[in-house]
């Protein structure tokens, strides 16, 4: 792990996305925090903070990340072993993790590879096993799996979860460095933590070596995997989620077996908040190729501290091959705007809803364009879980301005309709732009950006 500074050449790029950037005087460590109107195009990314106004995560003192870092608290890092020796050395203190190249999370301590079946070694475990075990064909479908091949299971898992699980402390700001940063495998939580910045960052892959099977989930039955690409849990607060891709590619779960006629699924959600989180703003991302992606608040029950918070911005993302829960809520005022749905007709996940209405749910949906194949309609982009109402303004599906609440509700029957929310009205946003136009303006402005930068 090396220290120093180093200036990114983002500058006219990230412009496009109205990145707050601050000058500052030679020698001198910047502070964001102190005049975010002075801010400039020549500050280095990593230097750069939230917006004024940029959505949820602007609230309050807004979100600045590891911005006033000190010299001693930048790292470059370029694999596990330092990037966690990064997080503990600076603990709390403003930080700064720059991430070279690619980090695989599933590695042992010396940096040599992991596979499942090393997580596997000496539980006991043995996928055959446990199919011959828990075949609804003998096991049945009333109960879930119990015995020897599931403790076994629990066993190899909590082994992976060790090694690829890791939390981000607050005041952090974590930046790709190169133009191929990625983390592989890692199942990455902003964990009860306060004022975190993710950026320009490629995170693909948090697969599931052990999934877990439920014949109890729906009238079939289940695979149901751990990891989440990002989490947002345990009443963390203001977090800012920029211009970085998310992936399962190039290990889609529709590459997977059939067991039990149920798809063996090894990812879950790509970035989830839950558990009484709140004031999260995700800008000019590329979500791709993932079936369960956004879920904000995970059960209908008010116990976990939901109510009043999950309080997220989701703005100039795309979204592309992304089967459902884009996102999908629970409790939380949640604003999605100006985002671009596509879906190919020869997509690799298949599409079941993009909005979905859940528990309790306020959702507004403004301005967003939804590119559909044939087969797919505007009736199909909301999804209702125990919903009552929904905001949505100006959408445009294939081009056209559509009211698609009022196309899902023709669609739904009487007991499945949603109203119009006119319990709260976002306010915090950055420009608005027509629906129609938001397809050329995010062509070439989502996920990470740059074009040169510090040496890998």
């Amino acid at each position: 792990m090396r220290k120093r500074h180093a200036h990114l050449s983002l500058a006219a790029a990230m412009a496009v996305a109205g990145a707050l950037i601050i000058p500052t005087q030679a020698g001198a460590a910047p502070n964001p925090a102190a005049d975010p109107a002075a801010q400039t195009a020549q500050t280095p990314l990593e230097r750069q903070i939230l917006a004024p106004r940029d959505g949820w995560a602007a609230e309050g003192p807004g979100t600045t990340g590891g911005s006033t870092a000190s010299a001693a608290h930048v790292y470059d890092v370029h694999n596990k072993a330092e990037m966690l020796a990064a997080f503990a050395e600076a603990g709390t203190q403003p930080k700064i993790v720059r991430v070279h190249g690619t980090i695989n999370a599933n590695t042992a301590a010396d940096g040599s590879p992991l596979t499942c079946q090393d997580y596997a070694q000496g539980t006991g475990y043995s996928l055959e096993q446990y199919l011959t075990d828990f075949d609804p064909a003998t096991y049945g479908r009333d109960q879930e799996p119990a015995g020897p091949q599931e403790a076994a299971r629990r066993l190899a898992a909590a082994k992976q979860a060790k090694t690829i699980r890791w939390d981000i402390p607050s005041n952090t700001t974590i930046v790709g460095a190169t133009p191929d940063s990625s983390i592989t495998g890692a199942a990455m939580r902003i964990n009860g933590a306060t004022n975190v910045i993710v950026r320009n960052l490629t995170l693909r892959d948090s697969a599931d070596c052990f999934p877990a099977w439920d014949p109890t989930d729906g009238a079939e039955g289940n695979w149901n995997s751990e990891y989440d690409l990002l989490q947002v849990i345990n009443k963390a607060t203001h977090v800012w989620i920029d211009h970085s891709s998310f992936t399962d590619a190039p290990n889609l779960d529709s590459s997977q077996p059939l067991y039990f006629g149920r798809p063996y699924q090894v990812h879950d959600g790509a970035v989830d908040v839950t558990n009484g989180s709140d004031l999260v703003t995700m800008s000019y991302n590329r979500f791709s190729d993932h079936d369960k992606l956004l879920l904000i608040g995970s059960t209908d029950s008010a116990t976990r501290g939901d109510p009043g918070k999950l309080r997220v911005t989701i703005h100039h993302n795309i979204f592309e091959n992304v089967g459902q829960r884009a996102p999908r809520v629970r409790f939380g005022q949640v604003d999605v705007y100006n985002n671009h749905y596509k879906v190919a007709a020869d997509s690799p996940i298949p599409y079941e809803y993009s909005l979905g209405a859940g528990f309790s749910s306020h959702l507004y949906a403004e301005a967003n364009a939804f590119t559909l194949p044939d087969g797919i309609t505007a009736a199909d982009i909301i999804g209702r879980y125990k919903g009552t109402e929904i905001t949505t303004i100006g959408n445009a599906v294939n081009g056209k301005i559509t009211d698609i609440r009022a196309e899902y509700n023709a669609a739904a029957a009487p007991a499945d309709q949603l109203a119009a929310d006119t319990s709260w009205a976002p306010a915090f946003r950055t420009q608005v732009h027509p629906a129609q136009a938001v397809p050329a303006l995010l062509q070439n402005s989502t996920g990470p950006i740059f074009t040169s930068g510090a040496d890998s």
